[in-house]
């Protein structure tokens, strides 16, 4: 544990030693504070799992100009110190399931989208109608 703490303790310092702020962070890397505070404070629990974790991690080091390599690795050992390494089948499965429940939230809202297409087809129909009975008859009415 106390390499962990270690770890984010050091990336904290060297963004406080190079004077940059987390909110400079955000903007270029387009990373939320509230995952840049928690890698921060070790907590990677509350950071998305698998490949976006890592990507989170290369990105910070990125803003800060810093050796990717060796701080990735660092990451990965304070990971596994935390108990929250997984392999990649088990962070591709993670990302499957994120995946999954995404989809099966968007779909709840499918009624509500079948009833926007039905207006504009009706929509469609009346304005064809229109433009129909307009170059017929030369008028609508």
């Amino acid at each position: 544990m106390e390499r962990m703490e270690r770890f984010c303790d050091e990336l904290r310092w060297e963004r406080e030693r190079r004077q940059v702020s987390i909110d400079t962070i955000c903007e270029e890397t387009k990373v939320s504070s509230r995952h840049l505070l928690a890698l921060e404070a070790g907590e990677y629990d509350a950071l998305p799992g698998g490949v976006f974790r890592k990507g989170i991690v290369r990105s910070y080091l990125a803003a800060l100009d810093l050796d990717e390599a060796t701080w990735i690795e660092r990451f990965e050992a304070s990971l596994r110190e935390h108990g929250s390494a997984a392999t990649s089948g088990e962070d591709w499965a993670e990302f499957a399931e994120n995946v999954r429940r995404n989809r099966a939230a968007s779909e709840s809202g499918t009624g509500l989208r079948w009833a926007g297409v039905a207006m504009m087809l009706a929509s469609l129909a009346a304005l064809g109608w229109g433009v129909w009975h307009l170059a017929l008859h030369g008028r609508l009415f």
